[in-house]
């Protein structure tokens, strides 16, 4: 990807500085590197702060281009950047440089509130949207796959669901159908990477997790698209057609450089069963990797929440219910009951009905207390009518509340109740 093409306006006067020369009070018009790799989400903006110019001097960047139109001019004592007006912005050189993906200790990250993480997370989720569709639509070409740019992606995914899960994973759910198939890879990354955390596997393994989720959908791009996006019921020869998806795919990461055994062993196989009715090889019980009995898990949990060509998508909580009916002959139950244990009972975005008579969205998590999250309480099923906003903590030891059963939204005609966890907290 060129990484540091700037775009040129009359009487502007970028000017190619290492990021070291940043000082506040400069203008930055555009950093250099791998969009992955920029601690900000907007393209241009003022440094107007040093908690500012440290982001960018923690980052893997190294080169950033400024506006001295808009902002400070390097000082004169430093050495003379290039200056490039546009008359001569079409011969500047745009290359990304190759820089190492810098990991964390998941142990060491702290954990923060939805109201801290949804805006980073929103920001990961773009990020994500269009760099697997980059790589699939590759795929689809027939290209070989290019991974480098997957594993800073992944960690990005992984520190945000440390800090929080319930953001970015509850930002994934809200995919369009035109985008799933691109969403549903970032959600189940999102999904394994906090799966793996809960089952306490070690941090390496995590990162191969999370790739692995990434990727374990890349088959599809064998499937012609008219069959991916219909609307209707699959005939046999076209779900024979998508059955295929896991091989092909397997066959496509094979040619690609990097990839971990964790990756292909999930890829082939995150359509298999307990019950050895699964496919590509109907494997049964010890035969299926602990890594692909999560990838089934996490497969299946955002399909079935998400919005599809043919159907819409159960709300999280009842998902849960109706995934904990077919465990015995499709998931593994320790691992299902983990994936429980990860996202919660009432996972974010789940209506539930109060003791008092109100519908709140549950908003937040709270670790180790899977039946008392956060909600946030606005329609009155006394009155049928929305009232005010108000955000419970279940946990707290004032609250004299309690969730009493999960509804559907379309039985009580409510819209849009989404903004009710991602409104308030994205502000």
């Amino acid at each position: 990807m060129l990484a540091c093409t700037p775009t040129f306006r009359l009487s502007s006067m970028l000017k190619k500085i290492p990021v070291s020369q940043l000082r506040v009070g400069m203008y930055i018009h555009e950093l250099c590197g791998s969009w992955l790799d920029t601690p900000f989400w907007k393209k241009s903006f003022l440094v107007d702060d040093a908690t500012m110019l440290a982001k960018v001097n923690k980052s893997s960047v190294e080169e950033a281009w400024i506006d001295t139109a808009k902002g400070d001019d390097v000082p004169a004592p430093d050495p003379e950047p290039v200056v490039v007006e546009e008359s001569t912005a079409s011969v500047v050189p745009a290359v990304a440089p190759s820089v190492p993906v810098e990991r964390v200790a998941y142990s060491d990250v702290v954990r923060v509130s939805m109201a801290d993480e949804v805006g980073r997370a929103t920001s990961i989720v773009n990020k994500s949207r269009e760099a697997v569709l980059s790589m699939f639509s590759e795929a689809r070409m027939g290209k070989a796959i290019d991974t480098r740019n997957a594993m800073p992606l992944v960690e990005e995914i992984a520190a945000s669901i440390m800090r929080n899960p319930g953001a970015l994973i509850g930002l994934a759910r809200l995919k369009t159908a035109d985008d799933y198939t691109y969403m549903h890879s970032v959600a189940v990354c999102a999904l394994m990477i906090a799966l793996a955390s809960q089952l306490k596997l070690d941090d390496e393994t995590t990162r191969e997790l999370g790739l692995a989720g990434l990727l374990h959908d890349i088959g599809k791009m064998a499937v012609p698209a008219t069959i991916l996006n219909k609307p209707g019921k699959l005939t046999d020869d076209e779900f024979v057609s998508v059955k295929q998806h896991p091989a092909a795919g397997h066959a496509m990461l094979l040619e690609a450089d990097g990839i971990s055994a964790i990756a292909l062993d999930v890829c082939l196989h995150h359509h298999e069963k307990m019950n050895g009715s699964g496919y590509p090889h109907r494997l049964s019980g010890e035969q299926i990797s602990l890594y692909a009995r999560m990838g089934a898990v996490c497969d299946v949990y955002d399909a079935i929440t998400s919005n599809r060509p043919y159907k819409q998508g159960w709300c999280p909580s009842e998902s849960l219910s109706k995934m904990a009916e077919w465990s015995d002959g499709h998931f593994d139950p320790v691992v299902f009951q983990a994936f429980v244990r990860s996202i919660g009972i009432y996972p974010v975005g789940t209506l539930v009905r109060m003791a008092s008579g109100r519908l709140g969205v549950v908003v937040e998590q709270k670790e180790g207390k899977l039946l008392l999250p956060a909600v946030r309480v606005f329609y009155s099923v006394k009155t049928m009518s929305y009232i005010a906003p108000v955000l419970l903590d279940l946990a707290a030891a004032d609250c004299n509340d309690e969730i009493v059963a999960r509804e559907e939204a379309s039985k009580w005609g409510l819209k849009d109740i989404n903004r009710y966890w991602l409104g308030e907290a994205s502000t």
